[in-house]
């Protein structure tokens, strides 16, 4: 062993003092080499990925600026109907994708759906009237649901319980620079009006929506189904994959294959619901504010239609950069509640502010409150959940469930910022608010009810639920081993 390097046997977060003489040991100059390594094959696609879905579910809010209603001849609330229903139908593929994902490989099921909703989000450009909005709508819905789930469960299978955050986190990152180049490229692109006897909202939609088709194409080669099969990964590398996973409790080798009884087990499971319920409310803060961000801050001032593409842009780089960070403390420390919590709060007082009867600068100042924990509120429980569920076949079915539900306030979300409602959209900030604080005391109350099970399991006082079970029945438990400690 080379002197420089540092091997430890360091017990794992979720291990007791018991456990930890069994756990191999971990060179950790050398994971610390791996994970980068994992940093830098696997982020950049799954960001790019995100960016490119996230800017064509969302450019719709552009296009508006530049004419689209009036060319479609959209009346009343045909808009916001074309704006919703697109969660209609990713709502109803996110579970079945994830429950798909390893019968198809990662590499093959992220590529078609990829490639497709590039074709599709390129498509819509060309639309000529609301049924044919509607009809793209729908199916970009259909394809870009298993994005998100899909990566989330694919990045549970490379990096530890305190690297998730971080990672999904990058993806919030992703949203945040769809949001912040969408005005750019908005604005740049609105130069195109006329070209070829096309309105320049066509020519946003065409050209935002090219680079997904690419990059979908090339997901089938870049992204490797497990690490297993990493072609990046050198044999040493592979087996520290293997052994830094295994030292989790409940990451047995059966665990991580699909189980129809862990997909019960998920649907039994009350906590899933109070996540589900949760991130129900932080979403329909995603989708209002994401969607609607150029309406609403058009409405606070006297700007054109470049200024306010323009100050969009801070916005969403303060929401991204609050996020990186506080994902990195989160991590480190391991906890997920209290940064949820704290920075919906922040959140909840950006919304009472853009409520109150205030100047232009104060309304845009809480545009910037909300923005802080925007990202934070919406993608530390994406984390969170996945942390607690070991064994593969309940994870992936509860972070569907999650992002399922969640992704339902979609369809709400779109109206409730209707054009008749401005300059103020005070029912739109209304009701955001109240969904956010709820969910921040769902989020709380889920906090200290992990910490207390986690209290009594240190205290031995659920032992006696494994007391006539072996070892391995007992690493099969999963989530429900006494000897899984929560992360909260």
């Amino acid at each position: 062993m080379d002197g420089g390097k540092k091997m430890e046997c360091i017990p794992s977060q979720e291990m007791t003092s018991e456990e930890a003489n069994d756990v191999p040991k971990i060179d950790h100059v050398a994971e610390q080499k791996l994970v980068r390594k994992l940093d830098l094959h696997i982020i950049p696609i799954f960001m790019l990925l995100y960016l490119f879905s996230f800017l064509d579910r969302v450019n719709i809010g552009n296009a508006r600026l530049y004419g689209m209603e009036e060319d479609l001849g959209l009346k009343g609330n045909q808009y916001q109907t074309a704006v919703s229903i697109l969660f209609v139908t990713y709502i109803l593929s996110e579970v079945p994708s994830n429950l798909v994902l390893k019968k198809f490989t990662p590499s093959r099921w992220i590529s078609f759906i990829s490639t497709a909703w590039g074709i599709i989000a390129t498509l819509t450009g060309i639309t000529q009237n609301y049924a044919g909005l509607i009809a793209c709508r729908l199916l970009l819905g259909l394809v870009e649901g298993g994005l998100f789930p899909g990566a989330t469960v694919y990045l549970t299978l490379f990096y530890t319980k305190r690297e998730l955050a971080l990672r999904i986190g990058y993806l919030f990152c992703s949203a945040a620079i769809a949001g912040a180049i969408g005005g750019l490229l908005a604005y740049g692109i609105g130069f195109m009006d006329g070209v070829s006897g096309q309105s320049g909202w066509r020519w946003i939609l065409i050209i935002e929506g090219l680079p997904s088709f690419v990059l979908g194409i090339a997901t089938w080669f870049l992204l490797a189904d497990n690490p297993g099969t990493a072609f990046y990964l050198s044999d040493e590398e592979k087996h520290l994959m293997k052994v830094r996973l295994d030292r989790q409790v409940g990451q047995t080798a059966s665990a991580q294959e699909f189980h129809k009884a862990d997909v019960y087990a998920a649907l039994k499971d009350w906590k899933v619901y109070a996540f589900c319920a949760g991130q129900f409310g932080t979403d329909t803060m995603l989708y209002g504010y994401s969607t609607f961000l150029p309406t609403i801050i058009k409405g606070i001032g006297n700007w054109s239609t470049a200024q306010t593409q323009a100050l969009t842009i801070p916005c969403y780089c303060l929401g991204a950069l609050s996020y990186v960070v506080v994902a990195w403390i989160s991590d480190s420390q391991g906890k997920r509640g209290l940064y949820t919590v704290i920075f919906g709060g922040v959140s909840v007082i950006g919304y009472g502010i853009l409520l109150s009867d205030s100047n232009m600068g104060v309304h845009y100042f809480g545009c910037f409150l909300v923005a802080m924990g925007l990202y934070i509120t919406t993608g530390l429980p994406l984390a969170w959940l996945p942390n607690n569920q070991p064994r593969y076949g309940k994870r992936t079915t509860a972070t569907g469930m999650q992002l399922t539900v969640g992704n339902t306030s979609g369809i709400m979300a779109a109206f409730l910022y209707p054009t008749s409602e401005g300059t103020r959209f005070i029912r739109g900030h209304a009701v955001t608010l109240a969904m956010v604080g709820i969910a921040n005391v769902i989020f709380a109350i889920m906090s200290w009810y992990l910490s207390r099970q986690n209290d009594r399991r240190r205290r031995g006082e659920e032992d006696a639920k494994v007391a006539n079970m072996s070892e391995d029945e007992i690493a099969e438990l999963g989530d429900r081993s006494p000897r899984f400690v929560y992360t909260v």
